[in-house]
């Protein structure tokens, strides 16, 4: 066997040396890690490289401390609580013991050039009364920084129904507000966007809402109507104006018309142009205008109930146009002087009768008047309106046959008389008939050809006293008041 040499002893030696030095080394280094976390350690975004356990966790106060949450409310505003303010604290739950003892000191060589990265859910205490201050005192829950929300709706711009759009507001949800805040504070988030979280009061309905836009075209399409009732010198409109007045909801929400203020608006137009047995102002043939009294039976009166339904239907239609009431009497004109231009006048003082067709004068006669002696004056100051037209006539109770009978206030009319030959002056007063207008055959013969059913009588007794002498005695109860 060969000798090794002086020189081989020696690097035999030194490498030994070495040897022994880095196992010395290693196992040095171990046991520091056995106390101090590895090279590149980072805990929950901390650098924890070399540090023992007191270490972190004095590292983890110092950032809770340090600690600020950002909270982004709606419109780009921004606020801010911190660690100082929430007066956060570290609690030591042992997880950092728990960490180190996981690590496996002898394998530190490994992590000096791998990362070595934990989250642990730190455990902190902090004031719940001090939070709730906190958010409290928060400039988006100052009354002055708050806006409620308005749902979106319907309104009137003066020429149609349009949706006034929603408006979001800034108001918060206080109660779910406060615990997202502690929920991002217990797990640290730094970020916390109030919208995203939905902690917003939002309108709750909104412009595009489909029953809101069904609604809107409802009101838009029964208010589109334009309905004019013409009487001649006035006019009564029923247009946008008038209908969304009238505008209702049913049980299922959606517009209709309400008949109970349609009908209180035909009532009124009704109040305002019915004329039947009222008082009427009349020019008459003697030259001065005469006031009638009210009472007898001509003129215009509205069928209330069949109008407003009717008109109810236009409206639902969107009519446009004139239109008429339903009548249940009607006169000769439609304007406030509704005896227009046909009509027959009897002046009982002047015992005298004019007959007009179209505005022309036809008849102008004497007549002779119920007798005023026996207490049968015809009845005098109003208007009637003619009730029937008969030819070849014979009263029941009288005998009596006449050519021409023109009935207009129960049993009184105007008929011919071939039993007189004389008329007007004075007869009336002591040989007068028993109410009837005792008229000359050709006289009545025209007045029967120029007027027709429902044409108005005006009969005055004379022009400074339109009513005069009223029958005493009762006109017979038959249509035979002749004579």
């Amino acid at each position: 066997m060969k000798k090794m040499s002086k020189g081989k002893k020696i690097a035999v030696s030194v490498a030994g040396a070495l040897v022994l030095a880095a196992v010395g080394v290693y196992f040095g280094v171990s046991y520091y890690y056995s106390s101090h976390f590895f090279p590149r350690t980072v805990i929950n975004g901390l650098n924890c490289a070399g540090l023992s356990v007191d270490q972190v966790k004095e590292k983890i106060q110092s950032q809770i401390l340090s600690y600020t949450l950002t909270l982004t409310e709606r419109g780009g505003q921004t606020e801010q609580l911190t660690g100082d303010q929430l007066e956060l604290k570290y609690v030591d739950d042992k997880k950092v013991e728990a960490l180190m003892e996981e690590q496996n000191p002898f394998a530190w060589p490994i992590y000096v050039v791998r990362q070595n990265e934990h989250e642990m859910a730190a455990n902190i205490s902090y004031s719940a009364e001090t939070l709730t201050q906190l958010v409290d005192a928060l400039a988006c829950f100052q009354e002055e920084n708050v806006t409620a929300p308005e749902d979106a709706k319907i309104t009137d711009n003066g020429t149609a129904f349009e949706i006034t759009p929603e408006v979001a507001g800034n108001t918060l949800k206080r109660e779910e507000t406060e615990q997202a805040i502690k929920e991002a504070i217990d797990t640290g988030k730094t970020d916390l966007n109030l919208e995203e979280e939905g902690l917003y009061v939002e309108p709750a309905v909104l412009s595009t809402d489909e029953t809101l836009n069904n609604q809107m075209n409802q009101m838009n399409s029964l208010t589109s109507a334009n309905i004019t009732y013409d009487f001649v010198d006035r006019q009564f409109v029923v247009n946008r104006d008038v209908i969304k007045e009238w505008l209702v909801q049913d049980s299922e929400g959606n517009y209709t018309i309400d008949e109970t203020k349609a009908a209180s608006w035909v009532r009124q137009m009704a109040y305002e142009t019915d004329t039947f047995g009222l008082a009427h102002t009349f020019k008459t043939s003697l030259g001065p205008t005469i006031e009638l009294k009210g009472g007898g039976d001509y003129g215009w009166v509205i069928n209330k109930d069949k109008t407003t339904a009717a008109l109810v239907e236009t409206v639902k239609a969107g009519t446009q146009g004139t239109m008429e009431p339903v009548y249940l009497y009607s006169a000769n004109d439609r304007s406030s002087n509704d005896i227009g231009d046909t009509y027959v006048e009897i002046c009982i003082s002047q015992q005298k009768m004019w007959c007009y067709k179209d505005g022309q004068l036809v008849v102008e006669t004497p007549v002779v008047t119920g007798s005023h002696a026996t207490g049968y004056d015809t009845p005098a100051g109003s208007v009637w309106a003619i009730d029937a037209k008969k030819t070849d006539y014979d009263f029941t109770l009288y005998t009596a046959h006449v050519m021409f009978w023109l009935p207009f206030n129960d049993q009184v009319g105007i008929h011919d008389s071939s039993w007189r030959t004389d008329y007007g002056g004075d007869i009336y007063l002591t040989s007068g008939s028993h109410g009837c207008v005792n008229t000359p055959y050709d006289a009545a013969e025209k007045i029967y050809n120029s007027v027709g059913i429902g044409d108005p009588v005006i009969v005055y007794y004379s022009l400074d006293d339109v009513v005069g002498p009223q029958p005493t005695q009762k006109n017979t109860t038959d249509t035979s008041a002749a004579s």
